[in-house]
């Protein structure tokens, strides 16, 4: 059987409070190509269309910037590691689940 020392345990749980203490750095640029080769949209034209897409993460990221300290933490933890998947992380997707994780604390009050 493997054991996990004590000390890696604690450090863990640091490092996964610490990641949620500030807004996650993503390649808005990346995203954005990868994104908008899926949603071409054929009348905008590729370039606007990955413009478009640019302009939604920086006003989301900007969002979040402004609202991170409202967010629970176990939110935030959940929503990064969830906005992550597939590659691509979203400031649009992280912003949005963090939204609705803040909403259905509300509704549970």
């Amino acid at each position: 059987m493997f054991l996990i020392p004590i000390s890696m345990i604690a450090l863990s749980a640091q490092l996964v409070v610490r990641v949620a203490d500030v807004v996650p750095k993503f390649d808005i640029a990346r995203g954005c190509r990868l994104d908008s080769a899926q949603a071409f949209d054929p009348s905008a034209g590729m370039n606007e269309t990955v413009k478009k897409c640019v302009a939604d993460e920086q006003g989301a990221m900007e969002q979040l910037q402004n609202q991170w300290p409202q967010f629970h933490e176990t939110d935030k933890t959940q929503c990064i590691g969830e906005t992550q998947i597939g590659g691509t992380a979203s400031y649009v997707d992280l912003l949005t689940c963090l939204q609705l994780a803040k909403d259905a604390r509300q509704l549970a009050k």
